[in-house]
């Protein structure tokens, strides 16, 4: 058996007991995935969101990449007393925050996308500007609010994570939308709201 020094498991116990927030490490140019291999490999709760595109090379061969969906950015799940061990992490560059003061995640935004994004095709979106606010009422995402736009022949809703203004954009059902101070989106009026938004 390991005994520890009363402070080391003093220490211990404050930080299983203390409260854990999602937080956003920002780091270094193309370092998410390293900045995630080391957070797995010192006991880090870590989410780092991917989608997958195809690159066509010179020579004709396409590959099938997995990339970051929020490029520069990898969430954690720490207790204040943890930051600093996310800080030293090779790659990072900062935690995301006001000043010194982190700005937390909501627990139910990752959650939402921690089960929607397997069920969704996701790609990273640029930051919005102007454009239809809608809810998504059903699904994976339901209650997390977002820009409507149509793409192709799929409707899509932009999800924005404020705290690092990045956006990604998922295929929603036009049924399961519904118009912020509005009435739910009927299909035969979707083309209408659609029209409205940036392409």
């Amino acid at each position: 058996m390991i005994y520890f020094p009363y402070y080391e498991t003093a220490e211990l116990t404050f930080r299983a007991h203390e409260p854990h927030q999602w937080l956003a490490a920002y780091t270094n140019s193309c370092q998410e995935k390293r900045v995630a291999e080391h957070c797995q490999a010192r006991e880090i709760e870590s989410f780092l969101p991917v989608y997958r595109s195809s690159r066509r090379w010179r020579n004709g061969c396409t590959v099938n990449l997995e990339k970051p969906l929020f490029p520069g950015y990898v969430f954690v799940r720490i207790g204040q007393t943890q930051r600093v061990r996310v800080l030293e992490l090779p790659g990072v560059v900062s935690i995301v925050g006001a000043g010194r003061q982190p700005t937390p995640l909501p627990d139910t935004d990752i959650e939402a996308l921690r089960n929607g994004l397997p069920l969704s095709n996701p790609e990273p979106h640029r930051y919005p500007e102007i454009g239809d606010r809608v809810k998504i009422t059903r699904g994976p995402f339901e209650g997390m609010a977002g820009t409507l736009l149509r793409k192709k022949n799929s409707v899509r809703v932009i999800l924005t994570l404020d705290v690092i203004m990045k956006s990604i954009s998922v295929e929603v059902e036009g049924k399961n939308l519904e118009v912020l101070n509005s009435e739910p989106i009927l299909a035969s009026s979707l083309q209408f709201y659609t029209s409205q938004v940036h392409q």
